[in-house]
């Protein structure tokens, strides 16, 4: 039986689901955004943010460690060396994953996964947001009536400088 067995296998067996993931691992890495079914990423997902978090000890274990599950020393360099500086402070969710459809052929479920310090569009609108949140939000009566008045003072500023 497979009780509380929970990660997907992807109709492959262990040593092709090691190596996809492995490579999958690498390109995500090097390129930080890759474009892929749903189910792989998010094996990705839980495949690559151990690694990630290992990255956050800069130690010869740790590099030996993710080593040991990549096989590529300049995938090991990039993310101890760069990705590592970027998400130093973060507690975690390293990755995003974006949906983008169906594939024509199969109609597979695809998406973008990327690493989420390096996509700067959001970073751009995340800094330009800066919005607080509270709990008690303002309602739309609220709103609408702090815009009322301002509007009608507008308008009689406007009907003074026409005469």
């Amino acid at each position: 039986m497979r009780h509380n067995k929970s990660f997907n296998h992807l109709s492959r067996k262990k040593a092709h689901r090691d190596a996809l993931l492995a490579n999958m691992t690498i390109s995500l890495f090097k390129h930080k955004r890759i474009f892929t079914t749903l189910a792989k990423a998010k094996a990705l997902r839980m495949y690559a943010e151990p690694l990630i978090n290992r990255a956050k000890n800069d130690s010869m274990a740790n590099r030996r460690l993710v080593f040991s599950y990549l096989q590529n020393k300049e995938a090991v360099n990039i993310l101890f060396r760069e990705i590592a500086e970027k998400i130093a402070e973060r507690p975690g969710g390293y990755t995003r994953i974006l949906k983008t459809g169906n594939r024509l052929g199969d109609n597979a479920k695809t998406c973008f996964i990327e690493l989420v310090d390096y996509n700067e569009n959001m970073l751009k609108e995340k800094a330009a947001k800066k919005s607080s949140r509270t709990r008690r939000g303002r309602g739309k009566s609220t709103a609408a009536a702090a815009e009322a008045p301002a509007t009608a003072e507008a308008s009689a500023a406007e009907e003074t400088k026409a005469e």
